[in-house]
């Protein structure tokens, strides 16, 4: 009997043995895998990113920018403070980045659209705040950029291979756009949030276990402070404040059903910034002039409602915004209601009946049906989400409808940050 529970005993202990051993490996793998991540830069982060597309803020306008973001195949253009048309030897600054939808809150804040706010410099149309686009040298490390990032940073700009000074200008000769070729034949590209997720997705298995936890268990829902919500009925001035709110965190607002601070409250839909980005300069006047629910379902997909469409008229004209209503009114005969592209299905690009060229992915950030998960999500889960959506955020629902917050990429880098802090 002893004979037959030694043998017993020899066969179990070294599969147990086997498995510890196994187990012991694959976290020093992992531990590896995550200490390897502290040795790339931004510069690996780089490759393959195009130079960026520049204005000058010295000789553009905010009918220069209209018009450059028309025809680029960018949704965002950046503002540089040396004048690119001429041989300037002095240090080149990127001072931001703009988009159709900094334009439009433009329009729609100056109610009477005078030509003072097309021939308006075009850094009237930057936020306030200069640190959101900070120069970085090419060896800035991956965890030095997620710590400016977390600390407020949208886009890094770092100097790029230099080639032959060329200079490219869009189809629309009187555009002041060209590549980014700076004094001394410098180029460069940002990295953003969306890069660096991106990054640490293709390397995801080092984080182990944190893809699989809930962002519940990770704390990382924000319920308070970082949530731009407005009510259905919400006046037009204040979507314009949460919309331009919503640019400077990089996020989008909330159309919710009741009050912000209802626990009760249920998320309708969303007015995103990149669903701004689509269209054109004649949104301004929506804005200026439609509640949150209205706009919302302007908006939404190719075409806004006929009905809605004469309301924005109506009310243009019973404020007396003749300024405002003459660029209602200066859209092509061949799409008499709108600015936007009716071409929504085709896989290919398109261009609007004002020049609003958009690419696939955009055309489908055009939906005003926000990005959602539930608390139990997994943080691997919402990442993909995110990325697929082309959004740097989602929103957080319970499962009966019940509003909780949102994740955005920062909480996200926050978590990862922390990770790499204690394995350094």
């Amino acid at each position: 009997m002893s004979r037959f529970l030694s043998k017993q005993v020899l066969y179990i202990v070294p599969p147990i043995s086997f498995v510890l051993s196994l187990s012991l490996s694959l976290h020093f793998l992992e531990t590896l895998m995550a200490l390897s991540l502290l040795s790339y830069d931004v510069s690996d982060l780089c490759l393959g990113k195009p130079p960026l597309r520049c204005l000058s803020a010295s000789s553009s306008s905010v009918s220069d920018a209209i018009a450059a973001l028309k025809y680029s195949e960018d949704t965002f253009l950046s503002v540089w403070n040396c004048n690119h048309d001429d041989n300037d030897v002095s240090e080149c600054e990127c001072l931001g980045k703009i988009s159709m939808a900094d334009v439009i809150c433009h329009l729609s804040k100056d109610h009477d659209y005078t030509l003072s706010a097309l021939n308006a410099p075009v850094s009237v149309l930057l936020p306030k705040t200069r640190s959101l686009v900070l120069h970085v040298q090419p060896s800035c490390s991956l965890v030095e950029a997620i710590d400016l990032i977390i600390q407020g940073a949208q886009n890094l700009i770092v100097p790029i291979q230099t080639k032959p000074f060329t200079k490219k200008r869009q189809q629309n000769d009187k555009v002041s756009v060209t590549t980014s070729t700076h004094s001394n034949g410098r180029r460069f590209c940002w990295i953003t949030q969306e890069d660096i997720i991106q990054f640490l997705l293709g390397t995801i298995a080092a984080f182990s276990p944190l893809p699989a936890m809930s962002i519940s268990d990770l704390g990382i829902i924000n319920s308070t402070h970082a949530i731009l919500a407005v009510d259905y009925h919400s006046s037009p001035s204040a979507v314009i404040s949460a919309i331009s709110n919503a640019l400077v965190d990089q996020t989008s607002v909330a159309v919710v059903d009741g009050e912000g601070d209802d626990s009760f409250t249920s998320l309708i839909g969303e007015i995103s910034p990149m669903t701004l980005t689509c269209c054109d300069e004649t949104a301004a006047a929506a804005v200026a002039t439609l509640n949150a629910g209205d706009l919302m379902a302007y908006i939404d997909g190719a075409n806004p409602p006929e009905s809605l469409v004469q309301i924005v008229r109506n009310r243009l004209e019973g404020k007396e915004l003749m300024g405002l209503l003459s660029l209602f009114d200066s859209v092509s005969p061949s799409s008499p209601s709108s600015g936007y592209s009716s071409d929504e299905e085709s896989p290919t690009r398109t261009t609007s009946s004002f020049g609003r060229s958009m690419s696939s992915s955009a055309r489908m950030a055009r939906k005003s049906e926000a990005i959602v998960c539930n608390p139990k999500s997994s943080l691997m889960a919402v990442m993909i989400q995110a990325i697929a959506h082309r959004v740097n955020y989602a929103w957080v629902v319970e499962k009966d409808g019940c509003f909780v917050g949102m994740v955005t990429f920062v909480d996200i880098l926050k978590v990862f940050r922390k990770f790499l802090e204690n394995n350094m």
